[in-house]
């Protein structure tokens, strides 16, 4: 028995059913999922690599190839153009990262060494001042005399010291093992994740075929061509996410350069260059920067930190409300809740790289959505058009009826006068 349902209606709820199905198994397996999730990620994590840098790099490479190179003709252009592509596309980014460092890296060396000398100032300034402040309440004194008058078990704090010493030489050891493995690992998948990427690029026509050629094999047309139009979205939210994102940053960066060159605050190069880098995490990104920018002004000059803190928070609002809802939000599609919403969302289940990857993903749910909930309402409206059409008025039915009762009302008069 079907209960009326066509072979259609029973495969789609025969999908529901496995879909569902395999939900509550993952559920009810969640650890053993989340374990065998952590391996497969530790064994594909070159490859994820790879695809990062590929995907990074294919941004300045379309631009150079399509438009830099647009017109070089040649005996050999076609098959020169790509490889030559490649290697600009990786100079440029490794330019990027020497300008970067180049501007902080002199600074930076320059605030350590300032640091050094203004930290025991600054300790001493502080001491004094505290000195002032316990003679304005005397009462903190009473305090401070009742801490120095607690007895201090000095054998059991030797004894916790040199146990501590026994275990912490050989967790050091353990854990310097353990950091330079993670350190030659890293540069290993780092590599391996490199050489696949120029893989990736040199030959992404010829991927991109192999994949339409395994969908067009194993899907339906239908569902190959939504497939196809879902990850054409995908890379497009994705690629309008970056360049979007690395816009806004720099954009933050330079208005905090400008704005801390007017206001004479120091290591302004530095702290604008540092914003700019850590505003590459979407919204939450800059904070760091404030942190460590208004700690170095503060040891240099308390009040200048505050006029910096209150400087961040309104550039901050600025760039919250205006830039970044704009710049990033029109890239990708998304309204600025959305945005807030996929920031939160993401960063609280993966953390930084949930942030990066929830915008671009919740943006690609949206427009479908979208497109979906317009195209019905479309299909609604034609068909409440054509059902009023071939209804028939509800006013004929009316007259018809008013004059059916008058004409029986002059018979019944004819009828009582006869």
């Amino acid at each position: 028995m079907n209960y009326g349902f066509d072979k259609k209606k029973l495969k789609q709820i025969k999908e529901l059913i496995l879909f569902f199905a395999v939900i509550v198994l993952a559920l009810l397996c969640r650890k053993e999922v989340g374990n065998a999730i952590v391996i497969m990620i530790s064994i594909l994590r070159p490859f994820l690599y790879g695809g990062v840098i590929a995907f990074v790099l294919n941004l300045p490479l379309n631009i150079i190839e399509k438009k830099m190179l647009k017109n070089w003709n040649g005996k050999n252009a076609d098959k020169m153009k790509r490889p030559v592509s490649v290697v600009l596309s990786i100079l440029f980014v490794i330019l990027i990262l020497v300008i970067v460092v180049s501007a902080v890296v002199p600074q930076l060396t320059k605030t350590v060494v300032e640091l050094g000398n203004k930290i025991p100032v600054f300790a001493e300034n502080a001491g004094v001042w505290l000195e002032g402040f316990a003679a304005e309440y005397p009462q903190l004194q009473g305090y401070v005399a009742e801490l120095e008058t607690l007895a201090v078990d000095w054998d059991s704090l030797v004894a916790y010291i040199v146990e501590f010493l026994k275990n912490g030489v050989s967790d050091m050891v353990l854990s310097t093992v353990t950091v330079a493995g993670n350190i030659i690992g890293a540069f290993l998948n780092f590599f391996i994740g490199f050489v696949f990427a120029i893989y990736i690029l040199s030959g992404k026509e010829k991927l991109e075929n192999q994949g339409r050629r395994i969908l067009s094999a194993y899907l339906p047309e239908k569902r190959k061509t939504e497939a196809e139009k879902v990850l054409h979205l995908l890379y497009v939210n994705f690629s309008n996410f970056v360049s979007g994102q690395c816009l806004e940053a720099v954009i933050l960066g330079g208005m905090f350069v400008v704005s801390m060159t007017i206001f004479q605050l120091p290591y302004a190069m530095m702290v604008g260059v540092l914003i700019a880098f850590t505003a590459l995490i979407p919204i939450v990104g800059a904070f760091i920067g404030c942190f460590v920018g208004a700690f170095l002004i503060f040891v240099d000059n308390p009040i200048r930190a505050v006029v910096f803190v209150v400087l961040f928070l309104v550039l901050q609002q600025i760039e919250g409300n205006l830039i970044y809802p704009k710049v990033v939000g029109n890239k990708v599609g998304l309204p600025a809740i959305w945005v807030l919403a996929a920031v939160s969302i993401g960063g609280s289940l993966f953390g930084i790289p949930g942030m990066l990857f929830f915008i671009p993903l919740v943006s690609t749910v949206y427009i479908l959505i979208r497109d979906s909930v317009n195209e019905r309402n479309r299909q609604k409206e034609k068909t409440g058009k054509k059902e009023s059409k071939t209804a028939p008025p509800r006013r004929n039915y009316r007259m018809q009826n008013d004059s059916n009762y008058q004409n029986r009302n002059r018979r019944t008069n004819r009828n009582n006068n006869s």
